[in-house]
């Protein structure tokens, strides 16, 4: 296994350029099946969840060339619709394949998808969507088998909840689907607007899409497209983060910053100074943090489930009382765990995290227990005097490219080991359940 070995309480400063959006490329990526002809693919970044995506295309028949951050897919020889078990366990995302799949071969095989272990993610919206637009779906040994032997049909579909994943689905499944299909309760994303943008560019007529109500008029066939993945808002606020729990100022660049929005306000509250550009945003962090009265999670434009790991680590060196309360997924804080290892004073009830901030963290050996909270761990690591060890990069790898590198250019001493033999990290096992995030729920 490969490990983080950090040496902590380096400064971090400087100017780093955020990767492509991994929550845009890889429906993006599923969108390259309904084309028939030349995708073109550019600022895609290099994770795990973007390979474990392009070996999808591959098995169903398209073919794909990938140069640096630039991938060219042909799927005109389109020959499958069915994603295997292995496939689907790898990436949570690959349910977005569903719609694509559909609408181009009238029939998807595929089953529950994988990815972390963040909370229950049942897929009933994106079924209730399929059969709502003339999909028969039939469940066999684990297996979902959809049809539709005339073709998709527009429809008028609420979303018992803005998922992203089911938008996204939609929007796929009505691109070439027969008359027009109105989304209400729609996810408001900028993953949503940069999907559309791609599908208008190759000939689909979305309107709407970033607002509640989308409308799609189908058509009979998607052209030939080139399209630049827009940057990676999730790793633009942890890198941000990364500056602020480490006395730092760091320029981040080459991103959209009313897409980080959210955070903002929530760093300045903390003291951090911001300086916002067109495409950059700067921090300069004070000499201790102050606390944050009360965060919650929100689908867009609230603020992102996917930074409050990040942001519970940061808080744990903020001099007061901080809170999150966690409104997308039921069992995100796993991290909370590990954090103590470190010397954090956190308590978790239900989906509320009370942080009461310490003087400073002390280096653990600790292990990633999903994507956003085993960043969570790096930064706390980043922060803490003495060495720390993360393991489990696996999971970070689905989400950030090559971290340990943007964090070296910014100052910090973090390495990667290679086939790490050493004695095996692990996270405490005798916290309470409710902290570890052993219960689950409903999520999207």
């Amino acid at each position: 296994m490969d490990i983080f070995r950090i040496n902590g309480q380096k400064r971090l400063e400087g100017e780093i350029k955020i990767h492509g959006s991994k929550n845009s490329a890889l429906p993006i990526l599923a969108a390259a099946v309904l084309v028939q002809g030349q995708t073109t693919i550019h600022n895609c970044p290099r994770l795990s969840d973007v390979d474990a995506a392009i070996e999808i295309l591959e098995a169903l028949g398209c073919q794909v060339t990938r140069t640096g951050h630039s991938v060219l897919i042909d799927a005109t020889a389109l020959s499958s619709s069915e994603i295997s078990d292995s496939m689907m366990l790898k990436m949570r995302s690959s349910v977005v394949f569903l719609g694509a799949i559909l609408g181009r071969t009238g029939e998807a095989k595929l089953s529950t998808p994988g990815g972390c272990e963040i909370g229950l993610r049942p897929i009933d919206l994106h079924i209730s969507a399929m059969k709502q637009m003339g999909a028969e779906m039939q469940s066999k040994d684990g297996k979902l088998f959809f049809s539709a032997a005339n073709g998709l049909q527009g429809a008028n579909i609420t979303l018992a909840f803005p998922s992203v994943g089911a938008t996204e689905n939609v929007l796929l499944a009505a691109a070439t689907a027969k008359g027009r299909t109105i989304l209400s309760n729609a996810a408001r994303e900028p993953e949503i607007s940069d999907l559309a943008d791609f599908l208008n560019a190759a000939g689909a007529r979305i309107q709407g899409a970033g607002d509640s109500t989308v409308i799609i008029d189908g058509v009979s066939h998607l052209h030939a497209v080139t399209h630049t993945v827009i940057p990676d808002r999730i790793a633009a606020s942890t890198y941000l983060l990364a500056g602020a729990m480490t006395k730092g100022s760091v320029k981040v660049d080459g991103i959209i910053p009313a897409h980080v929005g959210a955070l903002l306000p929530i760093l300045e509250e903390a003291g951090c100074h911001l300086t916002v550009g067109s495409k950059w945003v700067h921090l300069d962090a004070p000499p201790r943090l102050r606390p944050v009265k009360m965060t919650r999670t929100m689908p867009y434009p609230g603020f992102p489930t996917d930074v409050q790991a990040p942001l519970s680590a940061m808080l744990t060196v903020a001099d007061g009382t901080s809170v999150i309360v966690e409104n997308i997924f039921e069992s995100r804080y796993k991290h909370a765990a590990s954090l103590l290892r470190f010397g954090a004073k956190i308590s978790v009830e239900g989906r509320m995290e009370v942080i009461e901030g310490v003087p400073f963290l002390t280096g653990a050996r600790v292990e990633a227990p999903d994507l956003r909270g085993g960043m969570a761990l790096v930064l706390a690591g980043l922060a803490a005097q003495g060495e720390t060890t993360v393991s489990g990069l696996s999971h970070i790898d689905r989400g950030y490219e090559a971290p340990e590198k943007l964090l070296k250019s910014l100052g910090a001493d973090i390495q990667r080991i290679k086939d790490y033999a050493g004695t095996k990290i692990e996270n405490e096992t005798n916290a309470d359940p409710e902290l570890t995030g052993e219960k689950c729920g409903e999520t999207e």
